[in-house]
């Protein structure tokens, strides 16, 4: 088998009741992307192509995104980390690095939390250890709201021109109208379950001490939800962890600059390897 072929273009686990839909490329050192809110695994497109040539790269759809079943119902972070540990369980990898960004983040933190033994290394990127503010958790009930009344357009009104850099806002309209095309096609139970899980996710702060596996923190320059210096605090908690930050990049740094952001992965994992 040549080491970026696909083993299917389009996968299915049947993992804790639902459908959970993957991606699943190359050969070597698992890697497992989980995506942000309200997106889902064809975010990691410029990740798969470009490091599948060197790793085994697996991309999940999250409960409730893409293809992947959507049930009518509160969704959590536990809940999302024990999805994730049942398709490894069904793929039969005992250990794999699992890259987070933002909401992804926050599954991190559980499935470290949860199923701690099954997590070889760690990558969040532009994500928080702390839990929402007040206001931040009545914005995102009021959004919860709004969604579940007027649609994703709402939810694409609101979050799009905060999750790019300006510079990207403005002048990679390709890349906006992907960003939006994705974030429309999101189906609304998600919308509301991740918005409800985010919400009401715990703090991890405390967790940070207590993480030992090969960590690495990546956040964009100009990352206006979750800042550099959001992101700094995880990589300054945690015993050895890595700090990099994406120049020219918002909130989605892997698709405003994924040869940077590629990189820096390349070289994560092959650290590890090393080890």
């Amino acid at each position: 088998m040549a080491k970026n072929c696909w083993r299917n273009a389009n996968m299915n686990a049947q993992v804790n009741g639902i459908n959970l839909a993957y991606s699943d490329q190359g050969q070597g050192m698992p890697l497992v992307f989980l995506h942000a809110f309200p997106f889902n695994r064809t975010m990691w497109e410029p990740q798969l192509k470009a490091l599948s040539h060197r790793f085994r790269v697996i991309t999940v759809d999250l409960r409730g995104h893409g293809e992947s079943d959507a049930p009518l119902w509160r969704y959590t972070m536990d809940q999302f980390a024990d999805d994730v540990k049942g398709l490894l369980d069904h793929l039969a990898i005992q250990q794999a690095v699992l890259v987070g960004l933002s909401m992804g983040g926050y599954v991190l933190f559980a499935l470290y939390r949860k199923h701690q033994h099954r997590v070889k290394g760690l990558v969040f990127a532009d994500t928080r250890a702390e839990p929402d503010s007040p206001g931040q958790t009545a914005w995102r009930f009021r959004l919860a709201q709004r969604a579940y009344k007027e649609g994703a357009g709402a939810v694409v009104e609101e979050m799009l021109p905060k999750l790019l850099a300006p510079t990207s806002y403005q002048t990679k309209r390709a890349l906006v109208e992907q960003v939006r095309a994705i974030m429309t096609g999101s189906q609304i139970s998600g919308i509301v379950g991740d918005l409800m899980a985010i919400a009401e996710r715990p703090d991890s702060t405390a967790l940070l001490k207590e993480i030992t596996c090969p960590t690495f923190v990546l956040v964009g320059e100009m990352d206006a939800l979750t800042s550099p210096a959001e992101n700094k605090r995880i990589a300054d908690g945690i015993p050895g962890a890595h700090f990099q930050i994406i120049p020219s990049a918002g909130h989605l740094s892997n698709l405003e600059q994924p040869e940077l952001f590629n990189e820096a992965l390349r070289a994560f994992g092959e650290t590890i390897l090393k080890n």
